[in-house]
């Protein structure tokens, strides 16, 4: 396979490049054009519906804020760390994992990047189709699944179509969502105030330590912890002498500004409504309508289809990417249209046979986040250790210097999801086939199943220690003997 695209992509037209490593002549930009996908990807309305999740731990709301802004911030800062290799290999994110796993070996994450970004982009789209289909209802268009049928039709056209056109549009695109977004975001803050009460806010109970803990590991996975696997896939545009600081302080300003503030008076409102509370977890975005006048609800429901769809336009995007580097042989583009393909299937589940949208989604974030962040681990620490660009021609040579594969990223990964499975729970118990996982908490003394500590996601938290401790500590000299060959 080529290492180096041949031809530039057209402006508006489908992207030539797949995983080949960027050509000098395509590199361009700063590192402040990573604002728009990071900030138009994650300015949904589905930061709003966060903040009754995270009160469902049983926590008050300072509690519930320093989670949010702590959780929010350092995950997006794992984002910024492995943006870095995209300036330094040009490269998609699981291309560049090769240089951790090995040519063969990578496609281990690879399979795990794929299935949580299509899960991702499923969740999306499923929740864009559940939010127009409660605004089609509330304006008197009935509620039956013709309208769902039209939204998932729309929405699964516009997520589509941008994945497969790619990287030249997917960046147009973003700015328009961001402003239009940003703007009608500030609107609905505005209606939405008057239903804040602070005093039943501030009289909310304090939780316990595990269930701080159990809070922010779920806002760490929904959101940065949920893009580490596509994080360089935009900055392998921007040319090599880009600042380093600058390339992570844009991804995480980026991806952090918008959710911090979104969580945080989602928290407001969902602290100051059981009953809306409640409603959010069977209709996230649907949910929050009901606090709308009439005339709003057409303009809501433009904030919350592009919101959601800036996000699932990423993740396909990456995902296509994500299903080539496992080493399937198709165009960039036919590998997006697959990933769509699935994307459907999956939010026709949700939107039309699921009871209940947080309980499998809570499952689907914890679960996969294990693995994810034992890769992330590893992916990091590699990061830190490297002191030069990546050898561009070697990431798809299992001869060269990165070699076929490299147990020590695989026995960690291994090693950090058998023990973060044993240490978290599903905590709803759906789907049934995941209740299994807490083996190890009664084992090392954290109570079992039904414990304290049962539902603190600590496995998360762990499988990430175990990756990036791991590759720091046994890899570093790994690392020198490949920039050695230079």
């Amino acid at each position: 396979m080529a290492t180096r695209a041949t031809e530039a992509p057209a402006r508006l037209g489908v992207e030539r490049n797949g995983i080949n490593t960027i050509a000098e002549s395509e590199r361009k930009g700063t590192a402040r054009s990573l604002f728009w996908p990071w900030f138009g990807a994650n300015v949904s309305v589905l930061g709003l519906s966060y903040g009754s999740f995270v009160l469902g731990f049983g926590i008050s709301f300072w509690q519930a804020t320093i989670v949010a802004i702590v959780g929010v911030a350092l995950s997006f800062l794992l984002c910024g760390v492995i943006s870095l290799a995209g300036k330094r290999g040009s490269a998609p994110t699981m291309i560049l994992s090769r240089a951790m796993f090995g040519v063969s070996g990578n496609r281990v994450p690879t399979v795990i990047s794929w299935m949580l970004t299509v899960g991702w982009e499923t969740a999306l789209t499923a929740l864009a189709v559940l939010a127009t289909s409660t605004v089609f209802s509330r304006l008197g268009f009935g509620s039956g699944p013709a309208p769902k049928i039209v939204a998932l039709i729309v929405v699964a056209a516009l997520i589509v179509g941008a994945g497969v056109l790619g990287f030249g549009v997917i960046m147009r695109l973003q700015v328009w969502i961001t402003v239009i977004t940003g703007i009608l975001t500030v609107v609905y803050v505005i209606l939405a105030l008057p239903h804040v009460n602070l005093h039943v806010v501030a009289g909310l109970p304090g939780g316990s330590a595990q269930a701080v803990i159990g809070a922010l590991v779920f806002v760490m996975t929904g959101f940065g912890l949920g893009w580490v696997n596509a994080a360089a896939d935009y900055s392998r545009y921007l040319p090599r002498s880009t600042r380093s600081s600058s390339v992570v302080g844009w991804t995480t300003f980026g991806g952090s500004i918008a959710p911090v503030i979104l969580v945080v008076f989602g928290l407001l409102l969902a602290g100051s409504s059981a009953s809306l509370s409640k409603a959010i977890g069977a209709d996230p975005i649907g949910a929050l309508t009901t606090i709308l006048p009439l005339w709003f609800l057409v303009p809501f429901a433009v904030v919350a289809i592009l919101g959601l769809v800036g996000g699932a336009v990423l993740d396909i995007y990456s995902s296509g990417l994500a299903l080539l580097s496992a080493g399937i042989r198709i165009p960039r583009a036919a590998a997006a249209g697959i990933d769509g393909i699935v994307m459907i299937i999956g939010a026709i589940y949700v939107v039309f046979f699921a009871t209940s949208f947080i309980a499998p989604f809570e499952a689907f974030l914890v679960t996969l986040g294990v693995p994810i962040a034992a890769w992330a681990g590893i992916f990091i620490a590699d990061v830190l250790l490297r002191r030069g660009n990546y050898a561009e021609a070697d990431l798809y040579n299992s001869g060269g210097r990165y070699g076929n594969v490299r147990w020590l990223a695989i026995v960690l990964i291994v090693v950090g999801t058998t023990v973060g499975w044993g240490l978290l729970t599903n905590t709803f118990g759906v789907p049934s086939w995941l209740n299994w996982q807490g083996y190890l908490l009664g084992p090392v003394g954290l109570g079992g199943r039904t414990g304290p500590w049962a539902f603190a996601n600590l496995g998360v938290l762990v499988s990430l220690l175990i990756g990036f401790v791991g590759t720091l500590v046994f890899g570093r000299a790994a690392v020198r003997r490949q920039e050695s060959r230079d």
